[in-house]
């Protein structure tokens, strides 16, 4: 029997059935750009101090000094939390005292904001954290935001994919959509933070299910090189470009609720996609439904002005025949994973391998957002800086194995951040450049094993299998903040953590089967036969074992 890449050759890589449907798939994940980073805005917080009325009997220097200076991080600024108390200050306002002159200030007591905070809107009109003064005492709730959304996030890369196996790509794909548009929009009319983040719970759980459910269909509707751009750079550069656009739009909207409105309304033009996009014609052979996949392929073939064979996928009827036989209607599900021994490490390797890629992206994106006093100009920094990551990725997923590309970006970004330790504390630029070039190294890694889950499960199992692996990824997302709070024990501890688990887990990718030029496997016994260096933990000998035909077209 042919495999499918060779079935529906005829068709060729880049007709305007390929086209359209690459463009298509890369606009929805614009909205994951949005989501992943929307938080940077939505839940910075502005500067604030103890707020005193208008209308409190003060003279204009006491105003002024009734908020006591604090030292931090080396510099003197005015406390955020904490004011001298509003009584003794009025009192010695109306005796006629000097502050400073004929009163020591740092004799005075000092007390709580009791009438709430003034917030600086030098930056922001209005954020969630002056929303719901989200600060001081309720601080904690604005890294908790963040680790909610990543939350839901995680549970959502976990059930859409088994949903998308069982249910199908498309449905899930528009599903997750609709999540996301709805349920941003819903943000908006939040009247507390319990609310607020309630509904960001289930906003994430639309978020990257989104991204696992485009990439699967577009890598299932789409073969041979175009597979590979699509994979790396489609996905990639739509997942950027919504990241680019988010500091543009948020610069002209720095109100959160205006914000969150101009991200959810234009989302509804996505609806129209669901009469263009089809269902993954190699999902609905996994699922016995060769009518529905062979009337696909003839509008596609309709669409790049080509004949389409009469009949499309002959060798596929006598299988289903033969499988109806042995074993009809074989369901698979996240325990499929577990069960067979060479996919049982291959996941756990490819989990420990997404867990740390992603955790180091989104520590050294947040931390990198820092580089410049502007957060807009912050965040378009941190978003350009993965376009030549995106396109690094690519090359490699053309021209080099996979597991060679892996193994060398996890530690071309360890390396890094070991040697950040060592750089004198005057050349911090040197520092800067070593954790810009983690980074880059990082995405490359994050980029490439999205493509390459996608290349590694067979048709049955993949959906399930990216879903599951993305959630150990999401995992690494909910400890990031986590993970940059390390700082305050030790200012080098985050990179060391990381560099750490990125060489760990280099080591661990050396027993992932090799996929590259090898067509997409459509069983478990296909995916077996793929070349590995056997996992110690089996205790098995080293054998030699067969590879799957070439595919032409990759």
């Amino acid at each position: 029997m042919k495999n499918y890449a060779d079935t529906i050759a005829f068709l060729g890589e880049w007709g305007r059935y390929q086209q359209m449907m690459f463009f298509l798939l890369c606009a929805t994940i614009f909205p994951n750009g949005f989501g992943a980073f929307t938080l940077v805005f939505l839940a910075d917080v502005p500067n604030h101090h103890c707020l005193v009325s208008d209308e409190v009997n003060l003279t204009e220097d006491w105003r002024k000094s009734i908020i006591p200076i604090k030292v931090v991080n080396e510099k003197q600024v005015g406390s955020r939390c904490s004011r001298y108390r509003l009584d003794v200050v009025q009192n010695l306002s109306v005796q006629g005292y000097i502050p400073g002159r004929d009163i020591n200030l740092t004799d005075l007591e000092e007390e709580a904001c009791m009438e709430g905070w003034r917030y600086s809107k030098d930056i922001y009109q209005s954020t969630i954290i002056s929303e719901f003064d989200l600060v001081c005492s309720d601080q904690w709730k604005q890294p908790f935001t963040q680790t909610v959304f990543f939350v839901g996030a995680l549970f959502g890369s976990f059930f859409s994919g088994q949903l998308s196996d069982r249910y199908g790509r498309k449905p899930v794909l528009f599903a997750t959509l609709i999540v996301q548009t709805v349920f941003t929009f819903a943000q908006v009319f939040s009247v507390s933070w319990t609310m607020f983040i309630i509904i960001l719970l289930i906003n994430g759980l639309g978020q990257m299910s989104n991204y696992v459910a485009a990439l699967v269909l577009g890598s299932e509707i789409l073969t041979g090189d175009v597979r590979i751009l699509y994979s790396s750079l489609g996905t990639c550069f739509g997942f950027a470009a919504g990241y680019m656009m988010l500091p543009l739009i948020a610069y002209f909207l720095r109100d959160w609720k205006s914000l969150l409105l101009a991200l959810s309304v234009p989302c509804l033009a996505y609806l129209p996609f669901w009469w263009v996009l089809p269902e993954s014609p190699r999902w609905l052979l996994s699922q016995g439904r060769v009518e529905e996949a062979e009337a696909i392929i003839r509008k596609a073939a309709k669409w790049n002005k080509v004949q389409a064979p009469d009949d499309i996928f002959k060798d596929y009827y006598s299988l289903q025949i033969s499988n109806t036989k042995t074993d009809p209607k074989v369901k698979h599900n996240v325990f499929d994973l577990l069960r067979h021994s060479s996919l049982r490490s291959t996941t756990l390797i490819v989990c420990l391998v997404l867990f740390t890629v992603t955790m180091a992206y989104y520590s050294l994106s947040f931390n990198t957002a820092q580089l410049h006093a502007d957060p807009y100009i912050s965040c378009f920094i941190s978003a350009v800086i993965e376009i030549p990551a995106y396109i690094t990725s690519w090359l490699a997923l053309k021209y080099f194995p996979r597991r060679v590309s892996v193994i060398t970006s996890l530690i071309l970004g360890g390396l890094p951040l070991f040697f950040i330790q060592l750089v004198p504390s005057d050349l911090s630029n040197l520092s800067l450049a070593l954790e810009m070039f983690g980074k880059f190294a990082i995405t490359t890694g994050f980029s490439l094993m999205f493509a390459y889950i996608s290349e590694i499960y067979p048709t049955g199992l993949r959906n399930t299998a990216t879903g599951t692996c993305n959630t150990a990824s999401r995992i690494g997302s909910c400890v990031a903040p986590s993970l940059l709070n390390l700082s305050i024990y030790s200012k080098y501890l985050p990179y060391v953590t990381l560099g750490t688990l990125s060489l760990l887990s280099a080591l661990t990718a050396l027993f992932l089967p090799e996929t590259f030029k090898h067509p997409l496997p459509e069983t478990i016994q296909q995916m077996q036969t793929r070349e590995r260096i056997l996992f110690p933990c089996t205790g098995r000998k080293k054998t030699v074992v067969p590879v799957a035909p070439l595919d032409s077209g990759l």
